[in-house]
């Protein structure tokens, strides 16, 4: 399913990665592109920029803002160390410094290759650039809220930007996503250095539809949502992913290098760890039967007496293989379950999803159901069949889950919308949820599944909480009467510019967008 022609520009990130995730110097590469000096960008050909800026995205989307954003929607536990007090829901600024820092760098260097390439008419750099701007933004407006956009790439002018309102930045999100839409819809030029889609507009074009199907999805404007989605990601295969490799500081998959290098034992699937229980669980609580003790290859257990069962949740769905894709048994953790590095989703040359063909579907899924009419109803379920018409294949974020897996379990039968009559296959009785509300409710769970070690997890839990109609997962509080609602603004932010919103909000006070 994955494009490995992807991997062919690995090697002009290679020094990007260095620099930027890992703050290195070193020259890794003889090679002439990474012999331009990445720290005077202005003065870098347009596709060298586009390879470190999507270096830069890269690692925001693998870092540990994106590890505390999942571990707050429940998907991920915090165990040891630092992360046993992220778990409790407990931050201090300084925490944010670093990857809000590399967040807004690499958007300053996405502006850069907008203006560099607006200077030579080559729309098909434009676009890409105005996408990639798209996506930083978008992520710091859903963590942080109000935040500098309008000002914010030009220090000189504006070395201390205003915060613009989180509702004015997702209106300017939408539009620059608008016009990289037309830009790479109608392509003029070429991008090299992409090491996402290999400089192809139409894919590009895909996924600026996507992102904006995103934004109006957390902004409740379902018809839009589902406008744009139309126009997205058509297929597994054009997923933006981030190619990764087997060598430490240079192409690794950083939840790997975390998960087993760095920091074993710090994070798990073990409770407070939500999602494993919740898996593994039907939705009407009934016993499942069992599956045998398993080993890999290198005799490493993957099954033990904590994991075997059948994580079914109706007789048309049973994903145990999709659960040992995701959890291994007791490699750093003693008893417990932890990410599985060995043989599934956290292998070291493992893809990173950016956005997906499982996403763009599932919003148009949700988007449908929630307008609550007969016609709806039946496009989400449609929708929500493509999603488990490619499950059931095994494919999961440019992996495929392997046939050991497989045989104990990967069943993904195409859903009727009565089945989630009240009473129906998807919608027991003792739920009390009517058609649309039980319907949402798989929406959702299957979207929990297949975001996990996704940030957008984190937004997707808290929009679900203020939508209409509300249907929420039963993710535990682990600390306190309140779940986290934000993040808190960064101290370098807090000691050097006087526009930080005042009072400063703690990371239990709602956006707006969610409120």
């Amino acid at each position: 399913m994955f494009d490995m022609k992807r991997k062919i520009y690995s090697k002009v990130a290679v020094v990007f990665i260095a620099l930027i995730a890992f703050t290195s110097c070193r020259d890794m590469l003889e090679t002439a592109d990474t012999k331009v000096n990445p720290n005077a960008p202005a003065d870098a050909p347009i596709d060298v920029l586009v390879s470190g800026t999507l270096v830069g995205l890269a690692a925001v989307h693998e870092d540990t803002d994106t590890r505390i954003s999942y571990m707050w929607a429940g998907q991920l536990a915090g165990l040891s160390r630092q992360h046993a007090g992220f778990e409790k829901y407990i931050v201090a600024a300084s925490t944010f410094d670093n990857s809000w820092a590399i967040l807004y760098n690499t958007a300053a260097n996405a502006r850069l290759i907008q203006t560099k390439a607006a200077a030579i008419n080559n729309k098909t750099a434009l676009g890409v650039g105005q996408v990639m701007e798209a996506l930083l933004i978008a992520k710091a407006a859903v963590l942080y809220g109000d935040i500098p956009y309008s000002q914010a790439f030009n220090i000189t002018e504006f070395p201390t930007p205003v915060f613009d309102k989180q509702l004015d930045v997702y209106a300017s999100l939408i539009s620059v996503l608008e016009n990289a839409h037309t830009n790479l819809k109608n392509p003029v030029g070429e991008v090299g250095g992409d090491f996402i889609y290999g400089g192809d507009p139409a894919l590009w074009a895909g996924a600026a539809k996507t992102l904006q199907a995103r934004l109006y999805l957390q902004l409740g404007d379902y018809p839009k949502a589902i406008a744009a989605a139309n126009l997205g990601i058509a297929s597994e295969d054009d997923d933006a992913l981030v190619p990764h490799g087997e060598s430490q500081q240079v192409d690794m998959n950083l939840n790997f290098d975390f998960f087993e290098n760095s920091r074993p034992g710090d994070t798990g699937f073990d409770d407070p760890a939500f999602m494993p229980t919740f898996m593994k669980t039907r939705l009407d609580g009934a016993t499942q039967p069992l599956v045998p003790i398993i080993k890999n290859t290198k005799g490493d257990t993957l099954l033990s007496s904590t994991g075997d069962f059948k994580a079914t949740r109706n007789s048309k769905t049973d994903e145990t293989a999709l659960y040992n894709h995701f959890i291994q048994i007791g490699i750093y953790s003693g008893a417990g379950i932890d990410p599985n590095t060995i043989d599934g989703m956290f292998t070291s040359d493992a893809p990173h999803p950016i956005l997906t063909f499982y996403e763009n579907q599932l919003i148009l899924a949700e988007a449908y159901a929630r307008l609550g009419t007969a016609a709806g109803i039946i496009s989400a379920v449609d929708a929500l069949n493509s999603v488990r018409q490619v499950l059931a294949t095994g494919y999961i974020n440019g992996k495929t889950i392997g046939s050991t897996y497989k045989k104990f379990g990967i069943q993904y039968d195409d859903y009727l919308p009565t089945d989630f009559n009240p009473g129906g296959l998807a919608n027991p009785a003792s739920t009390g949820r009517d058609q649309q509300t039980g319907l949402l409710y798989e929406i959702e769970t299957q979207k929990y599944f297949v975001s996990l070690a996704q940030y957008n997890v984190f937004s997707d839990v808290r929009r679900w909480a203020k939508a209409t109609p509300v249907v929420t997962l039963p993710i535990p509080i682990v600390n306190g009467s309140v779940y986290p609602a934000r993040f808190i603004y960064p101290q370098g932010d807090i000691n050097t510019n006087p526009n930080v919103p005042k009072p400063l909000p703690d990371q239990f006070v709602k956006l707006p967008i969610f409120q």
